[in-house]
């Protein structure tokens, strides 16, 4: 898999250990001209996943700083307010577009690429259909990161429907404090609004709710839809003034139980997909590459004749381990 995640795992096992063989088959073209008109939905990211990422040069120029998070919900008194002054941190979070999360994770690894010699990324020719490569690879182990989104995904081992689209946008607000989030709870679902690059009045929305509604909204004109998300959200940044770019996703709950069996292990939506109300899947993927690129270190520096089917397997599930309680308690929390 040649995604953020993918990319991440592979970048960080070839720095940990320059001489690793590894094959990245990559699903996505070659030249990231081509991958201009991708995905430019905004994720969150935790300061913890910038941490990470900053170790392989993987952080892009352009992001949105989270610096205090107003939660509500409709119809009820109160709020939430937190703060990065609470945390004692320089940011709650940041919101990057995941084009250039992606394209920001490809130059990494071409660095890293440079300095080691026996690393392979081959991108496959999606146009002729995976069936028909007759090449055959043979790994003493797989790691698997191509899970891609909720309703592409040909598995369901554990989860749900949650019979819930995500109607995600550009909106342009009338007064909106910088650096500022907001999270409004709503009868059908959360109702994001967050910071972008292209600044302070500029903001990312994402409105998650019954599959018709969302579809409905989606149909609407600029002007009806600004109308309705006024409506549910209310004036807390003034008006709603122009909308672009409003895609649907579905979403749902997918993850494996087990995920390490003999020599191949499952990681990112891989092995599991989330709902986006807490911002965690992402994070939750890059947390993953990253210890299973220090467990896959250590074995990488062993001798050949250390590097047997037992010892990946051992390896493997200690990773898959040491992952259960991250992965019980943000798919729990989420």
């Amino acid at each position: 898999g040649g995604g953020p995640v993918g990319l991440a795992c592979a970048a960080w096992c070839l720095q940990k250990f320059p001489e690793a063989k590894i094959v990245l088959l990559d699903r996505n073209p070659a030249d990231d001209a081509d991958l201009t008109a991708a995905d430019s939905r905004g994720v969150a990211l935790s300061h913890g996943s910038k941490l990470l990422l900053d170790t392989i040069d993987a952080w892009p120029t352009e992001c949105a700083d989270i610096h205090r998070v107003h939660v509500s919900q409709a119809g009820r008194f109160g709020r939430a307010l937190m703060t990065r002054e609470e945390l004692k941190q320089d940011a709650l979070g940041h919101i990057v577009r995941y084009r250039d999360i992606h394209l920001t994770l490809r130059k990494a690894l071409r660095a890293i690429q440079a300095q080691s010699p026996n690393f392979v990324w081959e991108h496959i020719n999606t146009n002729k259909g995976a069936n028909t490569d007759t090449s055959h690879i043979q790994a003493k182990c797989v790691v698997h990161a191509e899970g891609g989104l909720f309703k592409t995904q040909d598995w369901v081992e554990s989860g749900r429907d949650y019979e819930q689209s995500a109607l995600v946008g550009l909106v342009e607000v009338e007064n909106a404090s910088p650096h500022q989030a907001w999270e409004r709870f709503t009868s059908e679902g959360p109702l994001a609004v967050l910071p972008s690059h292209y600044g302070p009045n500029i903001l990312n929305l994402v409105w998650c709710g019954n599959p018709s509604s969302s579809q409905a909204r989606l149909a609407l004109s600029d002007a009806e839809f600004l109308k309705s998300l006024q409506a549910e959200f209310g004036s807390r940044i003034g008006q709603f003034l122009k909308i672009q770019d409003r895609r649907l996703y579905e979403l749902g709950l997918n993850y494996r139980k087990e995920i390490s069996q003999g020599n191949e292990v499952w990681i990112g939506n891989a092995a599991q997909t989330l709902h986006p109300v807490a911002g965690q899947g992402l994070n939750l993927g890059l947390r993953d590459a990253y210890l299973l690129a220090e467990k896959l270190s250590i074995l990488f520096s062993k001798s050949e004749d250390q590097k047997t089917a037992t010892a990946i397997e051992a390896t493997l599930q200690d990773y898959a381990q040491s992952r259960k309680a991250d992965r019980s308690a943000t798919i729990g929390l989420t």
